[in-house]
C-alpha cells in the first residue's frame, strides 16, 4: 500500500508551476508518470519519491522526479541502494538507473550491468518501449538480474548465468549478456598476460639484437684491420720484389762459382756457430709469426682451443731450444 504522503508529494511535484517546477510539460505525460510511480511504490514500498536536479552528459540540467531506496534481493546478500530517475521525456525515454555503493560494500569490478560509477544498463532499459515497459517491470527485472549477479563487491558473482531454467525472453537476454561479459573479461585478462609475456620476450630479443649487432661491428672492424694488414704485406712484398730485381744479378755472381744455386747461399754465415745462430734466429722468428697466426685463428674460430694449446706448447718447446742456441752462440 502506498503511503498517502507519497501520493501527495507526487501530485504536488507534478502540479508545481514555480521556478522549481519539474521538466515534464505534457499533462498526459504527467498522468502516466503519476500512474507508473504510484504503482511502483505500491509494489516496492522500500522506495520513496523525491525531486532533484539531474545533470545530463552534455551539461544540461533538469528538475526530475526519482524513486530512491533499497532493493531486497535475498537474505544472503546486502540491500542495494538504488535511484531511478524519470527522464524528462518519460515514458518514451527509458529511466536512468544508478546503484549507490556504501562504505562497506563497493560495486563489484567488471560487473556486466553496473559500471564503476553506478550507472546501470540492462536489456530491459536498452529495449525500452512504451507502453510495454514501465517502472514496476523495470524494478522487477533488476531484482531478478541482481539475484543472478549481485552488483556489490561483498557478494561474489554467481555462475547461474548458464543455469538451465525456464525464463522469459528478457531474462534469457540478460543471462546471455552476463555470460558473454565475463567471457570477454576472462579473455581480456588472458590477452594481457600474453601481451606481457610477448613484451618481455621482445625485450630479450632486443637485447640479443644489440649483442649480435655489437659482434657484427667487432667482426667488421677485425675484417677492416685484416684488410689493412694484407695491404701492408702486399706493399712489403712489392718492396721485396723490387729489391730482388735489383740484387738478383749480384746473387747470381756470388753463386756462379759455387756448386749450389740456391739464393739462400748468398747469405751464408761464416762458420758453423754463426750458421747455427742464423738458423735459430730464422726459426725463432718463424715460430713467433706462426703463434701470432694461431692466435688470430682462435679468435676467428677457425682453430679449436684444444688444437691451439697443443700446437702452441709444441712451438714454445721448439722456440725454447732455438733461443738457447742463440744465447749460447753470443
Amino acid at each position: 500500500m502506498v503511503i498517502p504522503s507519497s501520493i501527495q508529494f507526487i501530485d504536488s511535484a507534478l502540479s508545481c508551476t514555480t521556478s522549481h517546477a519539474l521538466s515534464y510539460s505534457d499533462p498526459e505525460q504527467k498522468w502516466i508518470i503519476q500512474k507508473h510511480l504510484t504503482s511502483l511504490l505500491q509494489d516496492y514500498p522500500t522506495l520513496n519519491p523525491s525531486i532533484d536536479t539531474f545533470n545530463h552528459n552534455d551539461g544540461t540540467t533538469v528538475n526530475l522526479l526519482n524513486a530512491n531506496g533499497y532493493l531486497f534481493v535475498s537474505h544472503s546478500s546486502p540491500l542495494i541502494a538504488i535511484t531511478i530517475w524519470l527522464h524528462e521525456n518519460y515514458p518514451y525515454m527509458a529511466p536512468v538507473v544508478f546503484v549507490t555503493p556504501n562504505p562497506t560494500s563497493k560495486i563489484h569490478p567488471n560487473h556486466p550491468f553496473v559500471d564503476p560509477s553506478g550507472a546501470t544498463k540492462s536489456a530491459y532499459l536498452l529495449t525500452w518501449q512504451h507502453p510495454k515497459c514501465n517502472l514496476t517491470g523495470l524494478v522487477h527485472n533488476l531484482v531478478k538480474l541482481f539475484a543472478i549477479d549481485h552488483p556489490l563487491f561483498c557478494a561474489s558473482p554467481s555462475s547461474s548465468f548458464t543455469h538451465p531454467s525456464v525464463v522469459s525472453k528478457m531474462e534469457a537476454l540478460d543471462r546471455v549478456t552476463g555470460a558473454i561479459h565475463y567471457d570477454i573479461v576472462a579473455l581480456a585478462a588472458k590477452n594481457e598476460e600474453e601481451i606481457e609475456e610477448l613484451s618481455n620476450l621482445q625485450a630479450v630479443m632486443n637485447k640479443r639484437v644489440d649483442i649480435a649487432r655489437s659482434i657484427f661491428f667487432e667482426l667488421d672492424h677485425e675484417r677492416s684491420t685484416l684488410k689493412g694488414k694484407v695491404k701492408e704485406l702486399t706493399e712489403e712484398a712489392d718492396v721485396l720484389m723490387n729489391w730482388l730485381r735489383v740484387h738478383e744479378p749480384k746473387a747470381a755472381v756470388v753463386t756462379a762459382d759455387g756448386e749450389d744455386d740456391d739464393i739462400d747461399d748468398a747469405f751464408e754465415a761464416v762458420g758453423k756457430v754463426s750458421n747455427l745462430m742464423l738458423d735459430s734466429l730464422a726459426a725463432d722468428g718463424a715460430i713467433e709469426d706462426l703463434i701470432y697466426a694461431l692466435d688470430k685463428a682462435v679468435e676467428l674460430g677457425v682453430v679449436s682451443f684444444d688444437v691451439y694449446i697443443k700446437q702452441v706448447r709444441k712451438l714454445a718447446r721448439d722456440q725454447f731450444f732455438h733461443r738457447c742456441n742463440i744465447y749460447a752462440s753470443d
